[in-house]
């Protein structure tokens, strides 16, 4: 049980999109819900937060139906409202409207208080080639690490 915490988090986020700026928004859940959170098994990777009537939206994300109770049955992929000030919103959608950025769900957790929140981050999405040199990066990244941790031995 996740009392504190990351319940969901979307790993691929940050491969695929240059983020620009992130916002911690409320979530709007049924019971049921709160409690598969909480348990962990949700799922963010291909969702998106998009606009209706005004209000911002998390799209395509699963929640597994909690296994736990009789009065458990929900949308597993409904759409669920973003809790965020009006500023916040007009600001994030001028962004999306303008640059042609996307609102990217990176992770879904419960605050110190046990609320939930998704971190959304305003990211532009990368072309192959930038994608061919993060993971440049990180191999050398790790083959340093490697090369230094090994440095004493004499086995380069």
């Amino acid at each position: 049980m996740i009392s504190h915490g990351i319940a969901a988090q979307n790993r691929k986020a940050r491969f695929n999109y240059t983020i620009t700026e992130t916002i911690e928004a409320g979530i709007v859940l049924k019971g049921a819900e709160v409690k598969s959170l909480r348990l962990g098994r949700a799922t963010i990777a291909e969702a998106f937060a998009a606009e209706r009537d005004g209000e911002l939206w998390l799209l395509n994300s699963y929640i597994p139906e909690y296994q736990g109770g009789v009065l458990s049955r929900f949308d597993t992929r409904a759409p669920r409202k973003l809790l965020l000030h009006k500023k916040q919103i007009e600001k994030f959608l001028g962004a999306v409207a303008r640059e042609g950025a996307t609102l990217v769900p990176l992770d879904i957790h419960f605050n110190a208080r046990g609320c939930a929140k998704v971190t959304l981050g305003l990211g532009e999405g990368k072309k192959s080639v930038d994608k061919r040199h993060a993971i440049a990066d990180r191999d050398w990244q790790r083959d340093k690490a490697r090369l230094l941790r090994n440095k004493g031995r004499g086995d380069y």
